[in-house]
């Protein structure tokens, strides 16, 4: 999948400036919580008891899915995990999810 052009976020985001009467800069140095979720799973308390050093958590995805990113805990977008420099993990986003915000 091709790497996602920022550009155009970039130009979306110029009307929303214009309507707004101000530039949106006030709001580039408010801090937001991302997460980026592997997967999921459910068990019984009495299981999560028993894991110990070493046991394996089994996860409802597979390892070509994409993972999820959340931002604010509001899924924005979807990619898939990398390792860059110093073998840190990260993400190339490969999709961004529009979501209406519900904002009248």
């Amino acid at each position: 999948m091709p790497p996602l052009n920022l550009d155009i976020l970039e130009d979306e985001a110029k009307p929303a400036e214009k309507e707004a009467g101000e530039p949106m800069h006030a709001i580039y140095n408010v801090p937001v919580d991302v997460q980026v979720v592997l997967g999921r799973t459910s068990m019984l308390v009495a299981q999560l008891l028993k894991l110990g050093r070493g046991a394996v958590v089994e996860l409802e995805r597979k390892v070509d899915e994409p993972v999820e990113v959340l931002v604010n805990h509001r899924l924005v977008a979807r990619g898939e995990v990398v390792i860059v420099e110093d073998q840190r993990l990260g993400v190339t986003l490969t999709e961004i999810v529009r979501t209406d915000l519900g904002l009248d």
